[in-house]
């Protein structure tokens, strides 16, 4: 089976294609930055090299994007040419060559404002019933390729699942309040409550998604880690998160204090990944309570592709405001 890589050379599209060559895949990597990851070295908008890829591929990830940092650097029209038309290119080529599914990797980023519950109402429980409201052109393009992936299953029948993935990248954070007031691996394994994902997860969530396609045809699904908050939770979350993860994960309190970890005093929303793991068959490894196993045994806990793929970063140079100022 001859399987293509968009962003070859990005966290997932490496991770991807690591985990699926090992497995014994024929893998085609595209990619704008040359790596051992990548075989074609072009843009996913070049529709003639695009085209010449595609032939006799039975499956493609597409993970190409350019990302919320890049906002910093890149114009209105990069993030559409890369993002919506980068997309396009790839599923008419995809159409036209009959693949079999198209696993696109869009976020819960494009949720945008939808995210933000005013201070005394309940956190938000996000499941895909959610209705973006995009609040940059990151969110708009990611959106706007989401819908493209529907119409060309609409018209064409082309199988595409959709994986809004939440926050599984190594680098910093960008709240710059949060730098400052956390351990950056602190403020991570928060995140498992909530809004992150391990990048094993992920690449098993694609693969899932692949096989799956041909029954389902379309589909969007949430990829986080499950958390242990319920809907009864909600507005205590928001106003007393610690609370709650009291009473949910007792357990934290002890390997917190040893480590002098602290635990956010506020969750604004919650990523419901129900529907993959039912739909998909997904079964997620790394949970809150995963995370807190691995810490009391003195091990943080990252994934041997995490390890591998390391930090790649966003940029070439550092900005003076931190990693990736927007």
């Amino acid at each position: 089976m001859k399987i293509m890589v968009t962003g070859s050379s990005g966290h997932l599209g490496e991770a991807l294609v690591r985990t699926l060559t090992e497995r014994g895949f024929d893998v085609l990597g595209l990619d704008i930055k040359k790596s051992a990851f990548t075989s074609v070295v072009a843009s996913v908008d070049d529709s003639e090299t695009v085209a010449k890829c595609m032939r006799g591929v039975h499956v493609v990830y597409h993970a190409a994007t350019l990302h919320k940092p890049h906002i910093a650097t890149h114009s209105m029209q990069d993030f559409i040419d890369t993002n919506v038309s980068g997309t396009l290119v790839l599923l008419q080529a995809a159409q036209a060559c009959g693949v079999e599914a198209f696993v696109f990797t869009s976020t819960t980023s494009m949720f945008g404002d939808a995210l933000r519950p005013p201070a005394g109402t309940p956190a938000a429980w996000v499941t895909e019933d959610v209705r973006p409201i995009p609040k940059n052109i990151y969110g708009v393009t990611k959106t706007a390729a989401e819908d493209l992936c529907l119409l060309f299953h609409r018209r064409h029948g082309l199988n595409c699942i959709i994986l809004r993935t939440s926050r599984f990248f190594p680098e910093e954070d960008d709240d710059k309040l949060k730098r400052e007031n956390y351990d950056e691996k602190n403020a991570k394994a928060n995140e498992y409550l909530f809004r992150r994902v391990e990048l094993e997860d992920v690449v098993t969530a694609h693969i899932a998604a692949a096989e799956r396609a041909p029954k389902l045809g379309f589909g969007r699904y949430i990829i986080s880690a499950t958390t242990p908050f319920q809907k009864e939770d909600l507005l205590e979350l928001n106003s007393d998160a610690l609370a709650v993860v009291r009473r949910r994960v007792p357990e934290y309190l002890d390997i917190y204090e040893r480590l002098g970890w602290v635990m956010f005093n506020k969750i604004d929303r919650v990523y419901v990944n129900d529907a993959a793991r039912e739909d998909l068959g997904w079964r997620p490894k790394y949970d809150f309570a995963h995370i807190l196993a691995c810490l009391k045994t003195g091990n943080y806990p990252n994934s041997l592709i995490s390890q591998q793929v390391g930090s790649k970063g966003y940029h070439h140079k550092v900005f003076e405001e931190g990693p990736y100022p927007v």
